[in-house]
């Protein structure tokens, strides 16, 4: 089975591609970046497209997204909640069951620390997944 996660973003959305398995294997990553000086909508349709591409390409079996998380930045939270929309869009439109995980639950799932750093989880996610250095 592949498994398509991604943490939605509207400057930079990161995805990975893993063939479940005893260890999973990392099948594909990337950052999907919009210009921040771009039209609202122009970003949100490039991210339409590169989501969109990604997922023809690697034919995932299922997508996980990391769902929005309210924070004090109001414009953040908006954004974030934007992008958001947008991957649950294309993977619904590819005929994919989608599940959405908290930030805190993913960390803990990875680190067994539901508030671990950004480092401690590229470190753990090189380890589970064997790679040569962390993403």
């Amino acid at each position: 089975m592949f498994v398509m996660g991604i943490a939605p973003g509207l400057s930079a959305t990161g995805y990975g591609v893993v063939e479940g398995g005893h260890p999973p294997t990392a099948m594909l990553a990337g950052v999907i970046r919009t210009d921040p000086g771009a039209p609202m909508a122009a970003r949100l349709a490039e991210l339409f497209i590169g989501l969109t591409q990604v997922i023809e390409e690697s034919k995932p079996d299922v997508v996980a997204v990391e769902s929005v998380f309210t924070n004090q930045n109001l414009q953040t939270a908006i954004s974030v909640g934007r992008a958001s929309g947008i991957a649950l869009l294309v993977a619904a439109r590819a005929g994919l069951d989608v599940s959405e995980y908290a930030p805190t639950a993913v960390k803990s799932a990875i680190t067994g620390d539901g508030s671990a750093s950004k480092k401690q989880i590229q470190q753990m996610v090189a380890r589970l997944l064997r790679l040569a250095e962390p993403p």
